[in-house]
């Protein structure tokens, strides 16, 4: 018996490779019998984009006689504008003394006189860099934009936090809205709301409610179930349970909320201007039309310390505001539990701050006071003998590093077009569409499974049918080739932070420095290298989008379990076998984030990048909005660009959620 066990053959096993070599031959044979059919050629003139550019100038022609525009939209769009000209008129009240003074007091109420000193020292800037007027525009715009999604965003954190099917339902409309590119708004709010102040708010709104919603959400969700059932066994109401437990021990997180806000808020305004929203936009898309990074540097710089200033003064405020306990929740323990010892170190720390609060009041008070004073005896205007001006510098400065670095920049942007860029876009708009719209379901299918894989099939479907195929496929091109050399720099930064803590602390700050930079100051370094070329924007995309992956593929790293790593010396790993065969592995889903975020991120900065020679659905949405003969054409090219966000959104989120081999090996 055990002998014809052993002796008889056993089933041919299929490696696991032979499927997918398989598939992979037949779409390959399939590309070269129908290579130029079914390719859905882009056409300017095609009916859908006329009948939206037709719509726009039937709206113009009824915006005053609409009753949806005569007592919905235009009083929107009057309230909004109302919120905006408040902080104007308050702000240039001030004058420049009184608003230095003010910020100043600000900062130093929430972290102190080193935050004070870096507030002082930015908002002063402003006018060395010969900006002040734009400058407190943006000012101006960026707080009636945060002022008005906190009101909104905040309640319905709270809601959804505090909810699973509020959650649920809103979190496919917050997908969406921070899928979109920061261009794809500017449409529709040009159709409902026209141009100017009012519509900027309205599309930094959009953009900078989601955070909002999501990181207050969390707040809600981590405030520890003890003290919400110690507070329903005291007899607590709702409301009482709401503003006595939740909200105070969610403060810190909350403060992180209103950071996020204010900063995607700040990346918005500046791409606002498109729609003639006022403030610093302006000289950088002024600069951008004129390739001239002189022009663009001082706005760009002036964006970039407000950012810092905003920045620095909510994580000092977020940090006053963290527990005292260590992160955990006061009332989480039993005093019985954590000892008397403890409630009465909490007591203390509780009475430290507010002596610290108070002791900061005195002088923040005269620093406010003091900025004040001096408006009534300093011009109202910024002093030009305080300016400071190096357009014609930077320019020959740009002018310099273009004739000197010409040969490396130039082999860099030849090597990547000629080898990545013109192979992949000759491939994907020569296919027939229906050929690339199965690859991407059998892919997606096989990464992330069938709900995904029909998302990215209707995606790919509703943009054939939006007629921008070859558009849509050469900013897919554009954005392959910078997810790819986002995730190959990213996994090798993010693996040596992770591996070494000395270099962490380095890179840190850089990190730090580099998240707080809108957008568009990405574009500045990019242009002075590479002219206006589609290697222009997907440089500025990876340097964009670089960050959080090297972050998220940090975090992962090191949140392998030390035991596991433990054991896998004790067994002899290299230090190569330990990567690769374990920490790699096991951050698995760390790194399926940080690749979807690096597609995400990518994604919009490369439609940003219509503006600096990438083409495609980017240059036909910019094109939308500066001539009113083309705002179809744009209209759509943001559905698309949408679309194809969507579908690489839901592929990589599905791969994220799919249990890894060593879980279903297990199970």
């Amino acid at each position: 018996m055990s002998t014809t066990a052993v002796t008889t053959p056993s089933r041919l096993r299929v490696p696991r490779w032979a499927v997918p070599a398989g598939i992979a031959v037949l779409f390959a044979v399939a590309y070269l019998l129908f290579r130029g059919t079914g390719t859905l050629p882009h056409d300017k003139s095609a009916p859908q984009f006329l009948a939206l550019t037709d719509l726009r100038e039937w709206i113009d022609d009824h915006r005053n006689s609409n009753p949806l525009f005569l007592y919905f939209l235009n009083y929107i769009r009057i309230f909004v504008g109302s919120v905006y000209t408040a902080f104007q008129t308050g702000l240039y009240a001030l004058g420049w003394p009184g608003l230095i003074g003010v910020m100043g007091a600000l900062a130093w109420l929430a972290g102190g006189w080193r935050i004070a000193l870096l507030a002082v020292a930015g908002v002063g800037s402003f006018g060395v860099l010969g900006l002040w007027q734009s400058s407190v525009d943006t000012l101006a715009l960026v707080a009636a934009s945060v002022l008005l999604s906190l009101a909104i965003g905040i309640p319905l954190g709270i809601w959804a936090g505090l909810s699973p099917r509020v959650r649920q339902a809103i979190t496919p409309v917050l997908d969406v809205m921070q899928i979109m590119p920061t261009f794809a708004y500017l449409a529709p709010l040009v159709l409902f709301f026209h141009i100017g102040a009012p519509a900027g708010a309205i599309a930094t709104m959009i953009y900078s409610i989601p955070p909002a919603i999501r990181i207050t959400a969390l707040a809600i969700e981590q405030v520890s179930p003890t003290a919400v059932e110690a507070s329903s066994s005291l007899g607590a109401t709702g409301r009482q349970t709401l503003f006595k437990v939740y909200l105070p021990l969610a403060r810190s997180t909350m403060a992180l909320a209103v950071n996020q806000t204010i900063m995607m808020a700040l990346s918005m305004v500046v791409i606002a201007n498109l729609i003639s929203a006022p403030g610093l936009g302006g000289d950088i898309i002024r600069g951008l039309s004129r390739a001239q990074v002189g022009i663009m540097l001082p706005a760009g710089i002036a964006i970039v310390v407000m950012a810092v200033v905003l920045d620095r003064m909510l994580v000092a405020l977020a940090r006053e505001g963290a527990p005292p306990s260590g992160g955990g929740a006061p009332g989480a323990q039993r005093p019985e539990r954590r000892g008397k010892t403890a409630a009465l170190g909490d007591r203390a720390a509780s009475r430290s701050e507010a002596i610290s609060t108070r002791v900061r009041l005195i002088p923040a008070a005269v620093l406010a006071a003091a900025g004040v004073a001096l408006t009534s005896l300093l011009p109202a205007e910024w002093p030009e003998d305080w300016t400071v001006n190096f357009v014609v510098q930077v320019n020959d400065a740009v002018h310099w590093a273009e004739t000197s670095w010409y040969g490396v920049t130039t082999f860099v942007k030849d090597v990547t077009t000629d080898l990545l860029l013109n192979p992949l876009e000759g491939l994907l708009t020569s296919a027939p569409w229906w050929l690339i719209a199965a690859a991407a379901l059998l892919l997606a299918w096989r990464v992330s499974g069938v709900r995904p894989a029909l998302t990215a099939l209707g995606c790919l479907l509703a943009i054939a049918l939006l007629g921008i195929w070859e558009h849509a496929m050469q900013t897919l091109t554009t954005v392959a080739v910078a997810v790819l050399v986002t995730l190959v720099i990213g996994l090798m930064l993010g693996v040596a932070a992770a591996r070494s803590s000395r270099y962490s602390a380095v890179q840190r700050p850089i990190l730090d420095a580099a998240q707080t930079m809108p957008a568009f100051v990405y574009l500045l370094p990019a242009l002075a290298l590479f002219e206006t070329t589609r290697f222009t924007a997907i440089f500025a995309s990876v340097i964009y989008a670089v960050p959080p992956v090297v972050r998220l593929v940090e975090d992962g790293i090191r949140a392998v379990p030390a035991t596991v790593v433990e054991a896998a010396t004790a067994a002899g790993s290299t230090s190569g076998q330990l990567l690769w065969k374990v920490q790699l592995p096991m951050a698995r889903r760390a790194i399926l984030l940080a690749a979807n975020q690096g597609i995400v991120m990518t994604l919009a900065m490369v439609v940003v990048g219509g503006l600096v020679g990438a083409g495609a659905l980017g240059y036909d949405v910019v094109v939308g909005f500066s001539q009113r003969t083309d705002f179809g054409m744009g209209f759509v090219a943001g559905i698309a660009t949408v679309l194809l966000g969507v579908m690489l959104d839901r592929i990589t989120q599905g791969a994220d959620r799919r249990p890894s081999p060593q879980r279903r090996k297990t199970t």
